[in-house]
C-alpha cells in the first residue's frame, strides 16, 4: 500500500470515527508546519492502526478512553467521547471504561474523565439528536 492508500484510508477512518466535519477542519486548517504531522497521524495511526481489522472500531475506541483517561488528555478524551458514541458504544460501557480507569490509574484522572466525558456525550447528544 503505498502512502496516498494509506492517507486515503486513514483519511476515511478517522472521518468514520471523529466525524467528518472534525477532519475535514483539521485538516484544512493544517498549515506547512503542522500538516506533515497531520499526515503522519492519518497515515500511521488511522491509516496503519484503526485500519487493522484485528480489533474492532468500538474495541479501539474503548481503548482510547482508558489510555487518554490515564494520561489526562482532555481534549483528545473529548473527541473519542463523541467518536466512542459514533461507534457504538453505549454510554453505560463509557462509564464502565472510567470506572475502571479510576481504580488503576486514580480517583483524580477519572473525576476529570468524566467531567470531559459529561460534556463530551452532551455535545454529541446535541449535534445528532440522540438521547
Amino acid at each position: 500500500m503505498d502512502n496516498n492508500d494509506r492517507f486515503n484510508k486513514g483519511f476515511d477512518n478517522r472521518k468514520e470515527v471523529l466525524g467528518a466535519a472534525h477532519v475535514e477542519k483539521s485538516w484544512a486548517n493544517a498549515d506547512d508546519f503542522n500538516r506533515p504531522m497531520q499526515k503522519f497521524v492519518t497515515e500511521s495511526c488511522w491509516g496503519d492502526i484503526w485500519g487493522d481489522p484485528t480489533l474492532s472500531f468500538k474495541t479501539r475506541s474503548m481503548l482510547n478512553l482508558g489510555m487518554l483517561t490515564a494520561m489526562s488528555q482532555h481534549h483528545e478524551l473529548s473527541v473519542h467521547v463523541k467518536g466512542a458514541l459514533r461507534n457504538g458504544v453505549s454510554k453505560e460501557e463509557i462509564r464502565a471504561v472510567l470506572m475502571q480507569a479510576a481504580v488503576y490509574c486514580g480517583a483524580p484522572l477519572a473525576l476529570a474523565a468524566f467531567r470531559v466525558a459529561s460534556e463530551a456525550i452532551k455535545a454529541y447528544e446535541a449535534e445528532t439528536g440522540a438521547a
